[in-house]
């Protein structure tokens, strides 16, 4: 009998991919990361960056040397030398600048979540089908090579037919993070949460059965979740997401002849193991890393697939986004959790 053997990634060389001007709306942590990690390991260019505040988006622009800096996202948007926006807004803000995007007649890669409900994301994409042009969600873990690897061991059988799949993520916050404003859709479903459950459902698909239980933040927000989840088949999931502290933020993926163990933080670059019931592993080395070390690859990914003529993500198509959202979203009807409609006035970077 053959010794089973991982298979390599796929993924290709990170600055091999042809180049786009991209333009950032909301330019905060996230896309100070994203900056950082393309301009470090690719050849795409920021061309532009758009704030409501157009002193914040000077500075973001002088500390990332990119040559144009507008005061709204409006001005972003039309801008001739743009090819693509990457939205990093808040949560709340997602929906009305990837429309404002796509109006213009640009692609767009919208930060995680896609929208603040299945109802905005499935706008986006009928929005983004309408108008001819390229729109995907920047869960920027599916794109990496480890993932790849883990798709194409999914894909071919090596874990027989999956039971369960486990996944956890907590992290701790300063008491001034956006992530304990009600206002911005605060809490962990919509930021840590989308993780773990993006995990679950591209593994598992739609569960048949939910059921969540949920501890409330005195300043509003939810604190923790957890949920658990049956699916056609008989599979489970549970997941578990908090801003209490951090956690290992492991996953596993059970199988009827395998186990796959993704060692935490497993959504970010980093080792894994198929391990078989006789004792024998497989092990997935590579260095674990964070964000610079990791989000060129969706930016890489992204501009093969306009550069081609293509309009979705093979790594992340819409609809898997929009189950991803469907479930949150019966997690938040279960647990009374309810988003404001967004003040467009407070629309900054998503930190």
């Amino acid at each position: 009998m053959t010794e089973p053997r991982l298979p390599h990634s796929r993924v290709p060389h990170s600055r091999d991919a042809p180049s786009l001007r991209w333009g950032i709306v909301g330019p905060g942590w996230i896309a100070e990361r994203f900056t950082e990690s393309i301009q470090a390991h690719t050849g795409q260019v920021i061309a532009a960056v758009g704030s409501r505040s157009l002193s914040r988006s000077k500075a973001f622009a002088e500390a990332f040397n990119i040559p144009a800096a507008y005061g709204s996202y409006e001005e972003l948007a039309a801008a001739p030398d743009v090819d693509i926006v990457y939205v990093c807004t808040p949560h709340t803000g997602h929906h009305a600048a990837a429309v404002l995007a796509i109006e213009a007649g640009k692609h767009v890669l919208v930060e995680k979540p896609l929208g603040l409900n299945a109802g905005q994301a499935r706008d986006i994409a009928v929005r983004a089908e309408a108008a001819g042009v390229f729109a995907a969600e920047a869960m920027w873990t599916f794109f990496l090579p480890k993932f790849d690897v883990i798709r194409q061991i999914l894909d071919s059988g090596m874990l027989g037919t999956i039971t369960t799949v486990l996944a956890e993520y907590g992290e701790h916050f300063d008491p001034s993070h956006r992530i304990f404003d009600p206002e911005l859709a605060g809490g962990p479903l919509l930021d840590l949460g989308t993780y773990p459950l993006a995990l679950v459902t591209e593994v598992l698909g739609s569960p048949n059965q939910l059921k969540a239980i949920g501890q409330p933040h005195a300043t509003g927000v939810n604190a923790q979740l957890s949920a658990v989840m049956q699916f056609d088949g008989g599979a489970q999931a549970m997941v578990n997401t908090h801003i209490h502290n951090f956690t290992p933020t492991t996953a596993i993926i059970v199988g009827t002849k395998a186990t796959l163990a993704i060692e935490g933080p497993f959504n970010m670059p980093g080792a894994f193991e198929v391990r078989f019931p006789d004792g024998r592993r497989l092990r997935h080395d590579e260095p674990a890393g964070g964000h610079f070390e990791g989000l060129h690859y969706e930016a890489a990914a992204v501009a093969r697939i306009i550069a081609s003529g293509g309009t979705q993500a093979s790594e992340r198509m819409l609809e898997d986004s929009i189950r991803t959202l469907d479930v949150a979203d019966e997690i938040r009807s279960q647990l009374g959790l309810v988003f404001q409609e967004p003040n467009t006035s407070t629309f900054e970077g998503k930190s």
